[in-house]
């Protein structure tokens, strides 16, 4: 009876301490700051983004966004873009700098500035990871 008690102590001990230690992330202290909402608001959601036509400045279509990734080293973001191909079929997939494509003035597709479907051929096949 007294282990049990010593054992069901010593459990709650260490239960309390785990929920009191500051969490730390790869040994650093993790800070979370305020986001404006209001500047947030105005942005562009994901699922409004992937799908979108891409054109290039001369309003020729060049494919579809196909999703969008961070990559994990330098947290840039790419937009996936499918590029070629016939409903689906034959398409490529390229990665370009999410800073390169910027909205149409209607806002309902996206300008990547001197691109070509040709251009864009010609660049590595993206693959998503297994």
């Amino acid at each position: 009876m007294l282990n049990k008690l010593a054992l069901t102590i010593s459990a709650t001990a260490i239960a309390i301490a785990s929920i009191t230690t500051s969490v730390h992330a790869q040994g650093t202290p993790q800070t979370v700051s305020a986001v404006t909402v209001q500047k947030l608001s105005t942005g562009y959601r994901s699922t409004k983004i992937v799908g979108s036509n891409v054109v290039n400045d001369k309003n020729e279509a060049i494919g579809k966004i196909d999703d969008l990734i961070i990559s994990r080293d330098d947290r840039a973001l790419y937009a996936i873009l499918s590029v070629g191909g016939f409903l689906g079929l034959g398409n490529r997939l390229v990665a370009v700098p999410y800073e390169r494509r910027t909205p149409s003035t209607d806002n309902r597709k996206f300008v990547v500035a001197g691109a070509s479907k040709d251009a864009l051929k010609t660049m590595p096949e993206y693959k998503y990871a297994p």
